[in-house]
């Protein structure tokens, strides 16, 4: 049997046909002033996608709206225990125990819960640099002490894991916003130096199902033997409906398990999760992954658009597609740009667009590009950045 190409892939499902998001409350089209100094651009920014559930997604949701009652809600039954613990064996070879399952509303809500459990303030928590800002929102809020190493630096996370006070690894896999994909090397690496030093791991695996042909997500709970650590993940990244707020994680200690469930349920108020949350993510991981294979694809083929142009005008940059996900993290000091302020001033005001600036994760003099898109709306994006550059190093 030949194997299908990624354009045959998507034919089944329309990613091609705008969907007009605007006045629908959402940040990337309705929010933009909260970040940019305009409101008149076309977004590029936060990690969303700008395309329609998958439509068996869709299907289970107007079935249960249909039904007319939303009473208090349960997720300990099998149906989402099930459908969970299925996805994993069958996209990740990995048998995971739903006795160690929790619930919440994000994952970053379970993330600054954990770090509550496992620190306390002016403890240290370590972290892979660029990061996603919420990270740093999440544990600076809570007066954690953020210690942040690149994504390479062996000897710096080793450093910094070795303080007596670091109490915490969160880890990020697949990276955000880099995309890289850790590989089995690597995270036995990682889960060594934890247990050398005895850090907790929180393993956020959000972007796993966007992971692209060619490489492997690896969940950390083949890696946690002997540690203190939690998965957190979501449907919602991947099938993206973050709208409806739910997500779900495995805690290895039972101790810690059942006291991340007390505080949820006595402590936060977050015991009935929202229903429609349950229903999507059981849809798709039972109906969806024919449409997450070709949402893949499709954004694949976006970052290679972006790729192949980026080579034409300025192959010094020497970018390339990332191992995961839809964002496009560019390194912009090849051409001599190590700040954001100018490069975003044109961005807005001449190319009237809404790109993320490198410095909001860290790393000034790079940008993060969000490509969850329709092929027209990034092939835009991509022109826009590239005049844009064009005009800041004054390149024909």
């Amino acid at each position: 049997m030949s194997v299908p190409t990624r354009e045959q892939i998507t034919v089944r499902y329309d990613f091609d046909t705008p969907v007009d998001r605007h006045g629908t409350w959402c940040v990337q089209w309705d929010g933009i002033t909260d970040r940019f100094p305009a409101g008149d651009l076309l977004p590029f920014t936060i990690s969303d996608m700008d395309f329609a559930c998958a439509p068996e997604v869709l299907a289970a949701l107007n079935s249960r709206i249909s039904h007319g009652v939303f009473g208090y809600t349960d997720w300990r039954h099998e149906d989402f225990r099930g459908a969970i613990r299925d996805w994993f064996r069958t996209r990740y070879a990995t048998e995971v125990d739903t006795d160690r399952l929790v619930y919440g509303p994000s994952v970053l809500n379970q993330i600054a819960q954990l770090l509550r459990m496992w620190t306390r303030p002016g403890d240290g928590v370590v972290l892979h640099t660029p990061t996603y800002d919420g990270f740093r929102k999440a544990i600076l809020g809570l007066g954690r002490e953020l210690r942040a190493v690149g994504v390479d630096d062996w000897a710096g996370l080793e450093r910094e894991l070795a303080r007596p006070d670091s109490r915490v690894l969160v880890l990020c896999s697949p990276h955000n916003p880099t995309g890289h994909v850790w590989t089995d090397t690597e995270l036995r690496r990682l889960a060594d130096l934890a247990r050398t030093y005895d850090v907790a791991v929180i393993s956020d695996e959000i972007h796993a199902d966007l992971t692209h042909d060619g490489y492997t997500h690896l969940p950390w709970t083949r890696y946690a033997d002997g540690l203190r650590w939690a998965l957190v993940t979501s449907g919602s990244k991947s099938f993206n409906f973050p709208a409806l707020s739910g997500s779900y994680g495995f805690i290895g200690d039972p101790d810690d398990h059942a006291e991340f469930i007390r505080r949820m349920g006595h402590d936060e108020g977050l015991e009935s999760p929202a229903v429609l949350a349950l229903t999507a993510h059981i849809a798709a991981y039972r109906e969806g992954g024919a449409w997450l294979d070709a949402l893949r694809a499709y954004t694949y083929g976006n970052l290679r658009l972006l790729e192949e142009r980026l080579d034409a005008a300025f192959p010094e940059l020497k970018w390339r597609t990332p191992q995961a996900g839809y964002l496009a993290w560019i390194d912009l000091r090849p051409l001599g740009v190590t700040a954001d302020e100018e490069l975003q001033r044109i961005l807005v005001e001449q190319e009237k667009v809404a790109v993320m600036p490198g410095g909001t994760y860290g790393e000034p003099g790079f940008l993060r590009l969000n490509v969850g898109c329709p092929r027209a709306k990034a092939e835009a994006g991509t022109d826009a950045v590239v005049r844009a550059l064009r005009t800041l190093t004054s390149r024909d």
